[in-house]
């Protein structure tokens, strides 16, 4: 089987490629970056200008699956212009996809897209699950919901989607893990806000799994990435302090010192959103990490 990535060179993409390699898959990747496209071992690479509406279209032989990750970081500071890149960079992606599927010959009948557990509103009490329709007003909450409405219509053309709301990844290297983790061993570390808000969490080995588990079972619809035991703000930040053999003697940063440090960021920091993973689960997918300890355990 062959599958398109893109996003390839991203936190997620990073790891995922190698493990389709090691599984057996053929794997094509579209980059932005002409002299990037030699640049994965064992990979085909395919230039592609999102803004200018060109892509090399031979990205496409003998491809049957089309993994879409593709998307500016939003831990960025989002000034105006760079919030509009973040949107762009979701959806026009999307639309030149679809548009190149449309008019071109193809045998793809599966796409899956990341997408972001920002979409479900901020909450101390609701437990969410795909079928949920409470969103999120916020930025990014907005931004989700444009992004997975860009490939919904991929389903106009008899391609199964299948819409992955990721929770916050944690790798060994970079994300949001070595960000938290970097106060914290100077002993400078405190929980965030009110630290009451839930962070519902997964391993990136577990998303990578998960990923190509959905790729295996041709699902479709929409499946929460998360592990199935999310946690506070504040339970987090001492678990890693507790790795770290620290303690966190700084009280709580409260949420207005963040805004005024971060401005619409820190919606991404304080927001709450407890998500259920039991879809997933229900159709056999097996989380290696179910727990925080045991993927902090792994992870450090």
């Amino acid at each position: 089987m062959k599958v398109l990535i893109t996003g390839a060179t991203g936190l997620v993409g990073q790891h995922l490629i190698p493990y389709l390699l090691k599984q057996g898959y053929a794997v094509n990747f579209l980059t932005t970056r002409k002299e990037a496209v030699n640049s994965q071992s064992n990979c085909s690479g395919f230039y592609w200008n999102i803004e200018k509406k060109h892509i090399d279209i031979s990205c496409l032989n003998g491809v049957t699956k089309i993994i879409h990750l593709v998307g500016a970081s939003v831990a960025k500071r989002w000034s105006e212009s760079y919030k509009k890149e973040i949107v762009s960079s979701r959806i026009d992606s999307s639309k030149l996809l679809y548009q190149v599927l449309k008019n071109n010959e193809h045998e793809v009948t599966q796409f899956i897209s990341a997408s972001a557990i920002g979409i479900y509103k901020d909450s101390h009490t609701n437990i969410y699950k795909e079928d949920s329709n409470v969103f999120s007003k916020s930025f990014l909450g907005d931004v989700v919901c444009k992004w997975e409405e860009s490939v919904t219509i991929f389903s106009n053309l008899s391609i199964k989607v299948a819409k992955v709301r990721i929770g916050v990844v944690l790798t060994k290297d970079g994300g949001a893990l070595e960000k938290i983790k970097q106060p914290i061993a100077l002993g400078l570390g405190a929980s965030l806000g009110s630290g009451k808000q839930y962070m519902s969490w997964i391993h990136v080995e577990d998303l990578v799994n998960l990923i190509v588990f959905l790729v295996v079972e041709n699902e479709d619809g929409i499946f929460n990435a998360v592990a199935p035991n999310p946690v506070t703000n504040s339970e987090f930040t001492k678990a890693i302090a507790k790795k770290l053999k620290k303690t966190i003697l700084l009280p709580n940063v409260p949420k207005f010192i963040l805004k005024l440090i971060l401005g619409e960021m820190h919606e991404i920091i304080c927001e709450s959103q407890n998500v259920s993973s039991n879809k997933i689960e229900n159709i056999g997918f097996e989380f290696q990490y179910r727990k925080l300890e045991k993927a902090l355990n792994d992870l450090f």
